[in-house]
């Protein structure tokens, strides 16, 4: 399939509905391609030759449920786009699934570079690095200090009991995608379950926070936060877990790229601090959290190695999907133990 016309996406039928929707906005042929980097729901980069814009739809194939809601992406970035939080414009959320295969929104692009490995954050040296690292863990305290009803996000999740239910949640996902046998991951899920901290006071929860999950500017300013399929009220200790997991170097002989190896990259300590300094949140049990970023990400590649294995992937790297989901395991009963 061309470049222009991607799996998933058909840029005639595209054209027609945003026609009908709204009328001016398009003024030629669409060419659409896919944008790579994501492993769960698609992302299109979609243009008329003056007007740039982008699309979001789940995936091929099997989706887990409660996964995958458009309109929830879309509620969540209509919400924070006045707040101080960088999120694109919304322009569209279409439910037809007759027009593309399946629901899917259309919201602004915004221009910015995604740093997705230490490599990648290498040129812009240490000072900058640093700078565009500790931006992300202050734009996280601006998201967290967002009041939710106020934003109109009032009853986009239930806070109370937050923790029980995540973990409830992914020892179902990973029921639904279980294949091979994953030695610890129970005993993993278990460990969790049996010392839950105390209830934090709740907030938005991106769910997947971390540096590749934003868009960056040329003077290091972080211009968006993508990917919002995972977003609810809850603990918003949740998201610093995860982004103290990816800032914990993964070792030259992981398969897992980060960005921690980078010089000048602050290290997971450092990012704890500084967000407990802003934010001015009791980071205590940070270790739990940490913990349970590992088993999430474990679940969650396990799905997408479950979805490779039947041939419904779109894009490079999957092949190799499956063979992380053991170092995410190992690291978070590591992270328990040492917590």
């Amino acid at each position: 399939m061309s470049d222009d016309h991607p799996p998933g996406l058909d840029p005639g039928a595209l054209r027609r509905y945003l026609d009908a929707q709204l009328p001016g906005l398009v003024r030629g042929g669409l060419r659409a391609r896919l944008i790579e980097g994501g492993r769960s729901n698609l992302t299109y980069d979609v243009t008329d030759g003056t007007g740039r814009w982008v699309v979001r739809r789940p995936p091929l194939g099997h989706v887990l449920a409660t996964a995958h809601d458009m309109a929830r992406e879309h509620r969540v970035l209509t919400a924070l786009h006045p707040t101080p939080v960088p999120v694109p414009r919304t322009l569209l959320l279409c439910t037809d699934e007759t027009v593309l295969g399946a629901p899917f929104y259309v919201m602004e692009y915004v221009p910015g570079t995604v740093y997705r490995t230490a490599g990648q954050l290498a040129p812009l040296g240490p000072a900058r690095t640093r700078a565009v690292v500790e931006g992300l863990v202050d734009t996280l305290v601006r998201l967290h200090a967002v009041d939710p009803a106020a934003a109109g996000l009032a009853g986009f999740g239930r806070p109370d009991g937050f923790l029980e239910r995540q973990l409830r949640r992914w020892g179902k996902q990973l029921d639904a995608s279980r294949s091979r046998e994953l030695p610890g991951i129970d005993e993993l899920h278990g460990a969790l379950a049996r010392d839950l901290p105390p209830a934090a006071a709740p907030a938005v929860v991106h769910g997947d926070y971390r540096l590749d999950n934003v868009l960056v500017d040329a003077a290091g300013t972080v211009t968006a936060v993508l990917d919002w399929e995972m977003s609810t009220l809850g603990d918003p200790l949740t998201d610093l877990g995860l982004l103290a997991m990816y800032s914990t170097p993964a070792g030259a002989d992981s398969p897992i790229a980060t960005t921690a190896d980078a010089p000048g990259h602050p290290a997971a300590a450092e990012i704890v601090a500084r967000y407990a300094e802003r934010s001015g949140r009791d980071v205590s049990r940070i270790a739990w959290y940490t913990a349970f970023a590992y088993f999430k990400l474990a679940v969650i590649l396990e799905g997408i190695h479950y979805r490779f294995t039947l041939g419904q992937t779109v894009g490079a790297g999957f092949d190799r999907i499956g063979e992380l989901v053991p170092r995410f395991i190992a690291g978070g009963r590591t992270t328990l133990q040492e917590g």
